[in-house]
């Protein structure tokens, strides 16, 4: 891919490196002279220093030709600017970050896809993690179910259950559904009914009530439940 991308900051070089890492042919545009400096010393990408809230900047950077544009920067405004200027030069894919959930509305109003407050989703994760321990990734849909990843526990009431099994014997809580098994780095496994769970198993479960203690008990991580009831104490 032909990707340009808007910002040479905390969120623009993490994107610089994986996008060319990944083989594209990308282009930066950084208005600080020292942060362009650092990305095109750093990375295997042309780096113009220059503003891009300007049409001819991002002509020069091959906008009309580009498969994306990335805008990164750390004011909702410019970002708005950037996306607007790379709808008229027909850019197909227009991404950007957006740091004012009130802003989400514009961005979508002008058909841009967002990415919400990136610094709290990072600071989510980080709660999550020390939170919830067992939980391995996770991504949240809409206001309360969550997709996760969790390894099955030694002592887990699944363990060498198949997933109908379980299912008859209640232990998958409603709207609960494993949706992938990862076992020793193999191919992953879309289970079945007769598929059987073991322990050590990583499972990518969907549960509609989030990775709350009830549904994390399952795969043996009581450690959870009892972080909960700490946090619920604490409360009171």
């Amino acid at each position: 891919m032909y990707i340009v991308i808007v910002g040479a900051g905390d969120i623009g070089i993490p994107l610089i490196e994986i996008a060319t890492t990944g083989g594209n042919e990308v282009v930066v545009i950084e208005r600080d002279e020292s942060r362009a400096e650092a990305a095109a010393a750093a990375y295997d990408c042309l780096v113009l220093n220059d503003n891009a809230t300007i049409k001819d900047t991002l002509e020069d950077a091959g906008a009309d030709r580009a498969d994306a544009l990335v805008s990164t920067t750390d004011r909702d405004a410019t970002n708005i600017m950037v996306c607007l200027l790379a709808q008229e030069l027909d850019v197909p894919n227009v991404v950007s970050v957006v740091h004012d959930p009130e802003h989400l509305s514009v961005f979508q109003q002008i058909g841009v896809n967002g990415m919400e407050n990136p610094q709290r989703l990072i600071a989510e994760y980080l709660y999550r993690a020390v939170k919830r321990p067992s939980i391995v990734d996770f991504m949240r849909v809409g206001e309360r179910a969550e997709i996760f990843e969790i390894t099955v526990g030694e002592e887990a009431a699944i363990a060498d259950q198949t997933v109908a099994e379980a299912d008859t014997e209640g232990l998958l809580p409603t709207e609960t559904l494993i949706v992938a098994i990862d076992r020793n780095g193999e191919e992953p496994i879309t289970p079945r009914g007769n598929t059987r769970i073991e322990a050590g198993d990583l499972l990518v479960i969907y549960s509609a009530e989030g990775a709350v203690p009830g549904v994390t008990d399952v795969f043996g991580h009581f450690e959870d439940h009892t972080g909960a009831l700490r946090t619920n104490h604490q409360r009171r």
